[in-house]
C-alpha cells in the first residue's frame, strides 16, 4: 500500500467510527439536555393516610422543561367529578374541594446542577399558594425515556415522594 492508500483508507475509518452511534467519539448529552422537553406523569410513591394513591389509579400529568430554563407542572387525578353547574366558578363546596386535593400545577424557572445530579425549580406560580416565591432543589434520574425525581417536600403533608413520568417527545 502507498501513503495515498493509508491515508484515505485511515479517514474513512475514522469517518466511519465518529458517525457510528453509540460509540466512544458520540458525544455525551448533559443533564439538561437530557432533561429538556416533555414529560408525562405516570406515577408516585405518595400516599393518602387510607394508603390510596396521592393521584388515583389513573394520573394524568405533563412536566415541560424548556431549553432556555423554564418548566410547567401540571398532575390530576383522572377520577375528580364534573361540576354539576357546568361552571367553575359556580362549583359547590364539594366540587372545589375534589378540584383542590386532586390537582396542582406550578410554573416557573429551573436551573440543573450536573455534579448533584438535581434540579433547582423556582415557583413563580402554583395552585398551592404556599410554593409561590418559594425554590425546591430535587434530585432526579433519567434512565432512557423514563424520568424519576425525589419530591423532597410534598404539598399534602406526607413524607418526600418519588413522581415517575415518560418522554412524550
Amino acid at each position: 500500500m502507498n501513503w495515498r492508500s493509508i491515508l484515505t483508507l485511515s479517514a474513512i475509518t475514522a469517518l466511519g467510527v465518529a458517525l457510528l452511534p453509540g460509540t466512544i467519539m458520540a458525544q455525551q448529552k448533559t443533564l439538561k439536555e437530557q432533561l429538556t422537553g416533555t414529560w408525562t406523569f405516570v406515577s408516585s410513591t405518595g400516599k393518602q393516610p387510607d394508603g390510596s394513591p396521592v393521584w388515583g389509579s389513573d394520573p394524568r400529568g405533563l412536566l415541560i422543561f424548556t431549553n432556555n430554563g423554564r418548566y410547567s407542572s401540571q398532575l390530576l387525578r383522572s377520577d375528580r367529578p364534573k361540576f354539576a353547574s357546568n361552571n367553575r366558578l359556580q362549583g359547590t363546596p364539594d366540587d372545589n374541594k375534589a378540584t383542590a386535593q386532586g390537582t396542582i400545577s406550578s410554573f416557573g424557572t429551573y436551573s440543573v446542577d450536573e455534579a448533584n445530579k438535581t434540579y433547582t425549580i423556582r415557583f413563580e406560580g402554583s395552585s398551592y399558594p404556599n410554593q409561590e416565591g418559594t425554590e425546591q432543589v430535587r434530585p432526579f434520574t433519567i434512565t432512557r425515556d423514563e424520568l424519576r425525581v425525589t419530591n423532597p417536600t410534598t404539598t399534602y403533608g406526607g413524607p418526600p415522594s418519588q413522581l415517575f413520568y415518560r418522554r412524550a417527545d
